[in-house]
């Protein structure tokens, strides 16, 4: 079965009904997805969206990455980079 990234499901979920939706401009609103409302990567200096720094604040009004129709699968490998690095880490100390 082929998974389509613009259908609701474990991937993608449009929330039409949102006071706010689409929170970013979006190209094509029927590929704008609202699962990730937050970004799991907003922490991460280096999550490979558009984003800008003011005041020490990062500003991704620009990055549409969560809620573009291939977002997640992006999302879930930055994800899983960290936490390699991170075990990486914790390993070295440990040793």
């Amino acid at each position: 079965m082929k998974s389509d990234p613009v259908n609701n499901g474990s991937r993608f979920f449009r929330n039409t009904e949102c006071e706010y939706f689409p929170c970013h401009k979006a190209p094509k609103p029927e590929h704008f997805n609202c699962l990730m409302c937050f970004c799991p990567l907003y922490l991460m200096d280096d999550c490979g969206g558009k984003n800008t720094f003011k005041s020490g604040i990062k500003i991704c009004t620009d990055c549409t990455i969560p809620h573009a129709p291939k977002g997640y699968d992006h999302i879930m490998q930055k994800l899983k980079e960290r936490n390699e690095t991170v075990r990486l880490q914790f390993v070295a100390v440990e040793s």
